[in-house]
């Protein structure tokens, strides 16, 4: 459905990307993964059309996008980093405009613009210049107008950078929903977040793209891949939890008094015997939780044993 061949983008003599290739398939969600969130904003300009590369290729639903840029453009969404502004421009003249960008006119145009609004809450916004939203309400424009022509390939630049934690909530459940209809593409620099929703990872290092991976594949990478983090109000044992079969080590919570991180060994199972121990002590556990690995260990990671 998306293939990327050799990408390479060059700018004032500096490569920003060299020889990126890589392909997707309909209904696949991809994080991009790297401590550099210039790079990662170039490839999704790249692949937008917005910027053009300097060689390579690439082809959306068999679409070559540098031989046919205006109707590779028409299937893919693309919401930016960048917050929309506008002194005068209200929200729903702009997605007018989206709209009327991508071909739509008439009852059309007014069910796309309506649809979009409907499911990112807009109307009590609708009548607002866009300088006047806050950073959640200007997000949900940005999503809104990536959405509206129903695009076959979505792209996301830092989709929840920003918000407060309710609002990043809010919008994730809108990401999750959009994974179960379109292929995704999203940046970000908090990996947490995009194990959230991806199905594969692209860990760029440097300008190279050094792995190209399923999701769980690299969370079993995570040191902290099966490790149990619990926490209590009064003071845990220690070491009766550092000797259970499998156990690794430990990990205290050092922002966070009372929670600790217990470390499973390669392909030991050590929850069952966490759980039995605190059934046997009779502890008052607040929480109890079996991590799937952690992204940020494997991306430091990575990113220390590949050349920049």
């Amino acid at each position: 459905m998306i293939e990327i061949s050799n990408l390479t983008k060059t700018l004032n003599k500096k490569n920003i990307i060299s020889d990126f290739s890589f392909n997707a398939r309909q209904k696949e969600c991809l994080g991009l993964f790297g401590e550099g969130p210039d790079v990662k904003t170039m490839l999704l300009n790249l692949l937008s059309g917005s910027t053009q590369p300097t060689g390579g290729h690439i082809n959306i639903n068999g679409i070559n996008m540098q031989s046919h840029p205006h109707e590779a453009r028409q299937v893919i969404g693309y919401q930016r980093y960048k917050d929309l502004n506008h002194p005068t421009m209200s929200v729903k003249a702009f997605l007018n405009y989206i709209a009327a960008i991508h071909g739509y006119c008439g009852a059309e145009k007014r069910d796309r613009v309506e649809q979009a609004v409907t499911r990112l809450e807009l109307y009590p916004t609708l009548n607002a210049p866009l300088d006047a939203l806050c950073v959640y309400a200007k997000r949900k424009v940005s999503v809104a107008q990536a959405i509206l022509h129903t695009p076959a390939l979505l792209l996301l630049d830092e989709p929840t950078a920003g918000l407060a934690a309710d609002q990043a909530l809010l919008l994730k459940a809108l990401i999750r929903s959009l994974t179960q209809e379109t292929t995704i593409i999203i940046a970000s620099r908090n990996s947490e977040e995009l194990a959230e929703f991806c199905t594969r990872g692209l860990l760029i290092v440097g300008n190279r793209l050094v792995a190209d991976t399923p999701m769980l594949d690299l969370q079993r990478n995570s040191r902290h891949f099966q490790a149990v983090t619990l926490s209590a109000d009064t003071p845990l044992d220690l070491l009766a939890l550092a000797v259970l079969p499998g156990v690794a080590g430990i990990e205290e919570h050092r922002h966070a008094p009372g929670t600790v991180t217990v470390l499973a060994m390669p392909g030991h199972a050590i929850y069952p015997h966490v759980h039995t121990l605190i059934a046997n002590r009779r502890w008052k556990i607040n929480a109890l939780n079996l991590e799937p690995g952690r992204m940020n260990d494997v991306v430091q990671q990575l990113s220390q044993e590949r050349p920049h």
